[in-house]
């Protein structure tokens, strides 16, 4: 069992807790927008509830998990005890603070902005500051997965650093990164606001600054979803991986080129200048390239794995694979969910294409099949192989957790799809009321009422999943012995300097950053004739 097993415990429990809590707060949200429901009678309760959603599930629930699996990840593949416990336990601290202290207001609508919290609206400055402490607590993991990283490499001097760790600690830089964004627009003109230094606000500056975290955060919450994919999955559908070298190359093309993309998020925005624009387009295209990398070495890695089962022909190995395995079932769901996912992104990043799309339900289906879907039935895979390590009991479920992982599926296919249908349509996202009696939208009602079921659907499936882990806590002790992650066909004696080490791509990330969020931000933060009187939600 792992040393520092109550530490990740105590990350995944908080994680899959507010999990719940937020999927409940979801569920609802489209049960109350869907013509199953009456008009709620105040709009307000729904934009708090979307709030809290879209806070617990953006940044609260993945970075417990990044980090929970960032712990494991660094005592299993270094086979040392973590340096920096306490400071660990201080950063989990800092989480559970500020998440309270931020959905205090939340719960009191003080803060219904939404969790992208574009200005001129300004919530209670309590909001804002608890947001600050789960980025605090988050850079705390940053710092010890360098640090436990350094301290290796002084002791395994010239040895390749294990695939697991490289990646974690690869996604640690691009979180930490990729975070500063919305931290400088919190700490440099949201919060003066909220505290009453300033009355007034540059909003299209502060949608610049939150547009260099918008996106990137998505490939923060996939690394942990990908490090699955590359360490876990191989080994436990009895394969090896194809490739090492092109895991590594796919970790860093995303802390490369996934930064430098957020203001696809702001076509619509006449604060932006067109070139811009083009060139975060041009650039979101190009974060296919590892994406594209990932599915070739796992298919590849999965086939390897079915010949080692007896699989022959060119397509007689599909039927030799471990269906009955959850995790085999998983990484199919995900891959298809990835798929139908990233095939919508391509309509967002188009500056054409965009146009008919943005801002409707078809943002909202696009976000959830990628992160609701791809990533976070992963999460569930991550958790599953994790827990008798953590617990020393087994988990013996397995129809049920097949189960568990066939109702998620098939509940974000259900939500998200006709979430597609009617963005297409033309219906706005984050509306807290549609009359469905209008002619103009009366044919939208079918498929809204499919999506509510889809998120009933969702919710049976995470109840399954706190039964299966709860009953694991319950079931006999077992010895699950070591914690081994996949081995590539051809283990790595030496790795390039560049494959084995993150400064160059460190060093790229910021200067691309730098690119291409410089001039916009330089541009609008020395006029004076951008910044307009500051909206106080709950202010009356």
């Amino acid at each position: 069992m792992l040393n520092s097993r109550r530490l990740v415990l105590a990350h995944f429990w908080m994680a899959f807790g507010v999990f719940g809590l937020a999927l409940l707060l979801g569920a609802w949200q489209m049960f109350i927008r869907s013509p199953l429901a009456g008009w709620i009678g105040n709009p307000e309760w729904y934009y708090r509830s979307v709030t809290a959603h879209g806070t617990i599930m953006g940044y609260v629930f993945p970075t417990l998990i990044a980090m929970g699996f960032g712990y494991a990840i660094t005592e299993t593949s270094l086979k040392a005890p973590i340096a920096g416990v306490r400071w660990a336990w201080a950063g989990i601290a800092l989480i559970l603070i500020g998440s309270i202290m931020a959905m205090i207001p939340v719960s009191a609508g003080l803060a219904s902005v939404l969790y992208t919290f574009y200005p001129p609206m300004i919530g209670n400055p309590f909001y804002y500051i608890g947001v600050v402490l789960v980025v605090v607590g988050s850079w705390i993991w940053v710092a010890l997965m360098s640090i436990n990283l350094i301290r290796w490499k002084r002791a395994n001097p010239g040895k390749p650093v294990p695939l697991a760790m490289y990646a974690n600690v690869a996604g640690s830089y691009l979180w930490g990164w990729t975070a500063v964004g919305a931290a400088l627009e919190l700490i440099l003109q949201i919060i003066p606001v909220a505290v009453g230094l300033r009355s007034t606000i540059d909003a299209g500056l502060a949608r610049i600054f939150f547009s260099w975290t918008l996106h990137a955060i998505v490939y923060f919450w996939l690394i942990p979803t990908y490090i699955a994919y590359y360490t876990i999955v191989p080994r436990a559908i009895g394969g090896k991986l194809y490739s090492d070298s092109m895991a590594r190359i796919s970790f860093v093309l995303f802390l490369v080129v996934a930064m430098p993309i957020g203001i696809h998020h702001t076509f619509a925005d006449p604060m932006v200048g067109a070139g811009f624009k083009f060139v975060h387009s041009v650039f979101t295209a190009i974060v296919a390239l590892p994406t594209l990398l990932t599915v070739f070495t796992i298919c590849a890695s999965v086939e390897i794995a079915s010949r080692l089962r007896g699989g022959r022909g060119p397509f007689g190995w599909l039927v030799a694979l471990p269906w009955n395995n959850p995790t085999m079932l998983a990484v199919t769901f995900s891959f298809i969910m990835l798929g139908f996912g990233g095939a919508g992104g391509l309509i967002n990043m188009s500056y054409q294409l965009d146009a008919s799309i943005h801002n409707t339900q078809w943002i909202t289906g696009h976000f959830h099949l990628i992160f609701g879907g791809a990533i976070v039935i992963m999460y569930f895979v991550i958790a599953y192989d994790l827990w008798p390590h953590l617990t020393g009991r087994n988990l013996a479920d397995l129809s049920l957790m097949r189960l568990q992982l066939w109702l998620w599926f098939i509940g974000m296919i259900v939500t998200t799809f006709p979430w597609h249908y009617v963005g297409i349509l033309g219906m706005p996202r984050r509306m807290a009321y549609y009359d469905y009696t209008h002619p103009a939208i009366a044919d939208q009602a079918l498929p809204v009422i499919l999506s509510a079921t889809g998120g009933l659907i969702l919710v049976v499936s995470a109840a399954l999943f706190f039964v299966i882990l709860i009953r694991g806590h319950l079931s006999e002790k077992a010895d699950p012995g070591e914690y081994r992650f996949s081995v590539a066909v051809h283990p790595p004696q030496r790795v390039p300097v560049a494959l084995n080490s993150h400064g160059l791509w460190v060093g790229l990330m910021i200067a691309l950053t730098a690119t291409n969020y410089g001039f916009p931000i330089l541009q609008l933060a020395v006029r004076s004739d951008t910044s307009v009187p500051a909206v106080y939600v709950g202010v009356k």
